[in-house]
């Protein structure tokens, strides 16, 4: 699994011109990619490492902020663009495979008291944000 972390002061996901998934104020931005393999384990680690990793302000965790996560799927973290110009993404667990991890994610966040937006599985989507620090971080797991 391979995790992107933003640091936000706020994001959103619109699909089609409707707001799916939102957060206020600090908190996380995760953009989620499944690779062949992800299992229960590694949806315990990201949940963990999202929940109490300290890049908020004060260096400060979600978990201590009662700070809200959004959580958007993005197959394209796991493309291998190391031939020609256009990438494979052979790397990236089907949608069939990869949507119940991301939701299991989510659900595993919400069961450590997280609160959790999420955006559309395999929809069209528009993800806005404003990046704190800017703060992002590349996570595989």
């Amino acid at each position: 699994m391979r995790l992107v972390l933003q640091r936000v002061d706020g994001a959103r996901v619109v699909v089609a011109g409707e707001v799916v998934g939102a957060i206020a104020g600090e908190g996380l931005l995760v953009l989620v990619g499944v690779t062949h393999g992800d299992g229960a384990a590694h949806i315990e680690t990201a949940a963990r490492k999202i929940a109490d990793l300290r890049i908020l302000s004060g260096e400060r965790s979600v978990a201590d902020l009662g700070a809200p996560v959004l959580v958007v799927s993005q197959f394209t973290l796991y493309a291998d663009t190391s031939k020609g110009r256009r990438p494979s993404w052979n790397a990236a667990a089907p949608g069939p495979v990869a949507e119940p991890i991301v939701a299991a994610l989510a659900d595993a966040l919400r069961q450590r008291g997280v609160e959790v937006a999420t955006g559309r599985f395999g929809a069209d989507m528009r993800v806005e944000l404003v990046n704190n620090g800017p703060v992002t971080l590349v996570l595989d797991v």
